[in-house]
């Protein structure tokens, strides 16, 4: 074992340090940890020694492959040493690792016309997704006619299966969530409106917040996260085994297959997971109101409906039904973007669940502004 451990002996003479090569350089052996580093500070010391090595042995390796050849190529610095013993094989392969050795662009500074036409190339990716989108969202409108005049050839079978993954498997992680965010607000709350005398307030702030904004947040960031990825990824997938190219060969549409049946099932399992989840935050923080300053749940219960109008429940339904349609395109979008390969699968997948956590956001604020004077 020990003549085939490969090794890098120094020697100094009257004229000139020089560098022996013993054992094998071949990848098996460089693999082991050990001889690795060993090789590897044993290199380091010869190439940045004062007295750097111009004569280099190497007909004393038993054995020379492309990882060796490569490791010693890199170590000289890509560039031939001034005197070198070799065999004619070593240096057909040396010669051949040199030839398709890439070199590394050297790094240059980036001046301002370069940054100003970097910006620019960033604004025509983003005009390209979204006249993508736009693209998508005017083929959903003329396949929702399409429905509408032909509701016997609809999707429904996958619109029912996309409604029990979306909505019915939601139910749980949406009901811990947003009891646990009732929880949290109604204690930061107590805190708060107790030093005022104000405790019965607290149904006042929970109605409004988690009815109009905070449940409908919830709910659409956590199928964003969930249900949004996964439909990227589903169509990612078919884009990789090409099953969208099977589809396209045959016919059928991509727009009335894969994003009707998604936009809708997304469209109807929105408002109910978002009811769902407001209800489950109203019970955590009316629980937690219970404990903390004594609002007892009945008083709860009989000043919601009094404080709270029916308009922020009917807004607050109404664009979860577009937080909805919003994601499962974004998800569509990104979906069928992907390449042919893993990678741009992950990078769509991470993509599509940014953009509609952002989009659900924005048009959050948007509704926020345009719809200020209703229920308030």
């Amino acid at each position: 074992m020990e003549e085939t451990t490969p090794r890098l002996v120094l020697r100094s003479d009257a004229n000139a340090a020089q560098a022996q090569l013993l054992g094998r350089w071949t990848a098996a052996r460089l693999a082991d940890p050990a001889a690795w580093d060993a090789i590897q500070d044993t290199l380091v010391a010869a190439t940045s020694a004062a007295d750097t090595p111009r004569h280099w042995d190497l007909q004393g390796v038993d054995r020379l492959d492309h990882t060796g050849a490569q490791l010693l190529w890199n170590a000289w610095g890509r560039q031939w040493p001034a005197n070198m013993a070799v065999s004619a094989p070593q240096r057909a392969i040396l010669e051949r690792v040199a030839r398709y050795t890439v070199q590394p662009p050297a790094h240059q500074a980036r001046s301002l016309w370069t940054r100003f036409l970097s910006l620019g190339d960033v604004v025509l990716r983003v005009t390209d997704h979204l006249v993508d989108l736009v693209r998508l969202l005017g083929q959903l409108v003329l396949d929702l006619r399409r429905l509408a005049k032909a509701p016997r050839d609809g999707p429904w079978r996958d619109i029912s299966g996309h409604l029990f993954n979306i909505g019915a498997r939601a139910l749980p992680i949406t009901a811990l969530v947003g009891f646990l965010i009732g929880v949290v607000l109604a204690y930061l709350m107590s805190q708060q409106l107790r030093q005022f005398g104000a405790d019965a307030f607290i149904v006042n702030i929970l109605g409004i917040a988690l009815i109009r904004e905070l449940g409908p947040m919830l709910a659409a960031i956590l199928i964003a996260g969930r249900s949004g990825s996964a439909i990227t990824a589903q169509i990612g997938v078919m884009r990789v085994t090409e099953e969208l190219d099977a589809m396209r060969v045959m016919g059928i549409a991509h727009g009335f297959r894969l994003v009707l049946p998604r936009a809708v099932a997304m469209a109807l399992a929105m408002p109910l997971i978002s009811v769902w989840t407001t209800l489950a935050a109203l019970l955590g923080g009316m629980l937690a109101a219970d404990l903390t300053i004594g609002v007892t749940p009945a008083f709860f219960i009989e000043m919601l409906p009094k404080v709270t109008q029916v308009s922020n429940l009917t807004l607050a339904v109404g664009k979860s039904v577009v937080f909805g349609v919003l994601i499962a395109v974004i998800g569509c979008h990104y979906g069928l973007r992907v390449k042919p390969n893993t990678e741009s699968l992950g990078q769509g997948t991470t993509a599509s669940v940014v953009t509609s956590i952002t989009v659900v956001i924005l048009v959050d604020a948007l509704f926020a502004v345009v719809f200020k004077n209703v229920g308030i």
